[in-house]
């Protein structure tokens, strides 16, 4: 089962690190700043930034307030190694703006969802029309119950680059989740049992297709 990721947020004793991505426990410390060899600057310190140190891969996370400004675009977990490559850009993308713009990488995500949708075999046009028949055909209902809760459907935002003003960082967490969640659960996980039913002796599965064959016309 793939841990939860759980996304870096200030003041956090663990989190997946924005570096190495790895779930750690993070050091904290304000920034601060001290004058060099050549005379230059001040000791100073500034209580709106601070550093996050990650255990694991001893790498720096450095934060404005509840913004993370190194690394720039690691807000969130990385995409579902078996996505399309043009949705997997487009979440690389959103990744990339999200902490200075969640409205974009909003947007970005949406586009996302539609795309996988149309990967999946359904029109592309509609979310929610898209996910109930998703759903029908193995997607669990709780999806449709995550996506009202992001504001995907309704109005305006089931169309590609509509923007929601309330959009923010946790509404941008939760979609990158969606996207992800959701590649799993049609695209990864059934590959994973074809590739294990793919191991399975040639006997056996003539007496797995023999068996099915009788209880279909039973």
């Amino acid at each position: 089962m793939k841990a939860e990721y759980i996304s870096p947020s200030v003041g956090a004793k663990a989190f997946n690190c924005p570096n190495c991505h790895v779930y750690a426990k993070q050091d904290w410390y304000y920034l601060n700043a001290a004058k060099n060899k050549d005379g230059f600057g001040l000791q100073y310190s500034n209580d709106n930034f601070l550093v996050s140190n990650c255990e694991s891969c001893d790498f720096p996370t450095i934060w404005l307030g509840e913004k993370i400004i190194f690394p720039i675009h690691s807000i969130a977990e990385p995409p579902n190694k078996d996505l399309p490559e043009e949705i997997k850009s487009d979440y690389e993308e959103a990744r990339t703006i999200a902490t200075l713009s969640p409205r974009g990488a909003a947007a970005l995500l949406r586009l996302a969802i539609q795309k996988l949708c149309a990967f999946l075999g359904e029109p592309g046009r509609n979310i929610n029309t898209d996910i109930k028949s998703l759903v029908e055909k193995g997607l669990p209902p709780k999806v449709q119950e995550a996506l009202d809760s992001v504001r995907v459907i309704g109005n305006d935002a089931v169309h590609p680059g509509s923007i929601d003003l309330k959009d923010d960082r946790a509404t941008v967490n939760k979609l990158f989740k969606l996207v992800n969640f959701i590649a799993n659960k049609m695209i990864t996980e059934p590959k994973e049992i074809d590739d294990l039913y793919g191991t399975l002796p040639e006997d056996k599965i003539k007496g797995i297709n023999q068996r099915d064959k009788r209880t279909e016309s039973a």
